[in-house]
């Protein structure tokens, strides 16, 4: 893309994130930021990889067998996991479809890339914390100082609403109402908004907090600030979280086997609800799922629940009475089979 000349990856890549992404498919931001990351990553591969500047490469110079190197090169010397290795493909899965249709001529090289599969990653236990741990991390907030008040609203709202960190970050002032009743106006996955309760132990720290900060609720203004009066960021949030998570392991050992980061409050937020009885299409909801599959997956994670599942239905020995004088859990298959699926 040197003088006047831009070639066909300079004109597809201009014409994907200045007008596809956004004004067609009306991506969010934050997904036209994580398809750029991926773009970036593989121009900075091919730099190295065909030994040739930036600007001179080419849709033609990437083939296949290019791309399945670059995902290699994530995962080995990146150490990237398998599902942000899915995660980057699928942006460029989404940039070679489009550049296909722009220029018929690579349309037989995008479908060689579009071609590649997703790798199936490997499934992750669920990290939550308890409820005695997160007592633990709460109380290990000075809440004497600024920022810890600050720290500690953060933290509530995040555990109240099990909202994405970045929702919580994307949050304004006139997204809170403090009044009952006590809600907060969340904005999601693919422009998706949502309204989550507040518990009004929640709504008294946030109320005190704008007080003392200043924040308009009739506002647009960013509800959580940095020191330095800019918007925290995620890496500001995961610092927060792992500086009271070591401030709290002394008076909580159990701590020092989690692995904790943001999502790890959200994943708490669900088991919470889930252990006070709120029914899972409830918590889809609260949470901001897409679907209530993907909120099955914390019917399973409890080892608590397991052991009551387990208590309750205690299976016959080999001098147990005969079928029908079992409990009643053991005489209908479909009890029984739930029972199973429960373990």
């Amino acid at each position: 893309m040197t003088g006047a000349r831009i070639n066909s990856l300079g004109r597809s890549l201009r014409a994907f994130f200045a007008d596809h992404l956004p004004r067609l498919r009306g991506l969010s931001p934050h997904t036209i930021g994580s398809y750029r990351d991926s773009l970036t990553l593989l121009l900075r591969f091919m730099q190295s990889h065909r030994a040739r500047p930036i600007e001179r490469l080419d849709l033609p110079d990437i083939d296949a067998a290019d791309i399945v190197a670059f995902l290699d090169h994530l995962e080995q010397e990146r150490n990237n996991t398998e599902s942000t290795r899915n995660v980057r493909l699928a942006a460029l899965h989404s940039f070679f479809r489009f550049a296909a249709l722009e220029d018929p001529q690579q349309f037989e090289r995008s479908q060689r890339i579009l071609s590649i599969p997703f790798k199936r990653a490997r499934q992750r236990i669920v990290d939550y914390l308890e409820y005695d741990e997160l007592r633990a991390v709460f109380d290990a907030v000075d809440r004497s100082t600024r920022s810890g008040r600050r720290d500690y609203a953060l933290l509530v709202t995040m555990f109240n609403t099990g909202a994405r960190v970045q929702e919580v970050l994307d949050t304004r002032a006139y997204d809170l109402q403090l009044i009952k009743p006590f809600q907060v106006r969340l904005h999601g996955k693919g422009r998706k908004e949502r309204i989550c309760p507040l518990w009004p132990q929640t709504a008294d720290v946030l109320r005190e907090f704008c007080t003392e900060n200043d924040v308009d609720l009739r506002t647009a203004a960013p509800v959580f600030l940095n020191a330095r009066g800019r918007p925290l960021t995620r890496f500001g949030v995961r610092y927060i979280m792992a500086k009271y998570a070591d401030r709290a392991r002394p008076t909580c050992p159990t701590l020092e086997r989690k692995r904790l980061h943001p999502h790890t409050m959200r994943h708490s937020t669900a088991v919470h609800l889930l252990k006070s009885g709120v029914d899972m299409c409830t918590i889809s909801h609260w949470l901001g799922h897409a679907s209530v599959n993907t909120t099955n997956r914390y019917a399973v994670v409890d080892l608590e629940m397991k052991r009551q599942a387990l208590a309750r239905a205690v299976p016959p020995d080999d001098d147990s009475e005969p079928p029908e004088a079992w409990p009643e859990a053991w005489r209908s298959d479909a009890t029984i089979l739930a029972w199973l699926e429960a373990l």
